[in-house]
This record gives structure tokens, sequence and C-alpha cells, in this order.
């Protein structure tokens, strides 16, 4: 899998402002604020950014958080774990394995069978239909 690398006058041409505030700038969309959050399609999750495709809406649930959460990504190597230090605390950040878009965070509070939660913005994620 080969990395995507744009300037960042790249990244602000092809995305929204949302988009690119969450995505390359490490943003956070208000709780349940986001166009996921009570979305229940049957589909993949795919990254804004590049098209990656990270989570299966078999693994989403329902966690209370605000935000999309799953329990599990498509495949181990779709998303990269980060230490983060930004709010004084030590987070595991998520960002796409191929564009380093930052999406969210993973805690350890998830459902079984993972016991995680990966905590995601709305706004770095695009959906795709499983009927298409």
């Amino acid at each position: 899998m080969e990395k995507i690398v744009r300037t960042d006058a790249e990244w602000r041409a092809s995305l929204s402002p949302e988009q690119y505030r969450v995505t390359r700038r490490r943003g956070t969309e208000p709780p349940f604020s986001g166009e996921f959050v009570h979305f229940h399609g049957d589909g993949v999750y795919h990254c804004v950014c590049c098209g990656a495709a990270l989570f299966d809406s078999r693994t989403k649930f329902d966690s209370g958080s605000g935000w999309p959460s799953f329990c599990n990504v498509v495949t181990p190597s779709a998303v990269v774990v980060k230490k983060e230090y930004t709010l004084g605390i030590a987070r595991d950040e998520i960002v796409c394995a191929i564009c380093d878009a930052h999406l969210g965070h993973v805690f350890p509070d998830g459902p079984e069978p993972t016991g995680l939660r990966y905590c995601v913005n709305s706004a770095s994620l695009r959906f795709e239909d499983r009927a298409r």
C-alpha cells in the first residue's frame, strides 16, 4: 500500500473546510453533530481524503459518546494508532494508514469481541452502500 502525500494547498482544494479541519488539522466535531452518528446504512466507511476502506457498518455500535463508534477496522492495516497528548493526557489517536488523515481515537472500552471503541469523526468518513 503506497502512501498518499499531498501539499496543504492540495488537501484544502479537495476537502470541505470541515473535512480539512478535522482530517488535516486534527480537529474534532462537537458530539452528536456528525452525519454518521445515528446513521445505520449497510456498507463500508471510507477515508474522505484518499478513499481507503476503514470500517464496516457491521462493526458499528451506539456508544452514547456522540461520535460514530466501531469495534473493529476493515483490516488490521487500515489505521495506524499513535500516542497523542494534546489534552494533557495520553490518548491513542487513529489515522488513515494511507494518507495520515486524523480519524479520531481508539479506547479500550468497546464491546466484544475486540473490547475496542474506535471513536471517529463523521467528517473524516465517506459511506459506500454495500448494495452498490
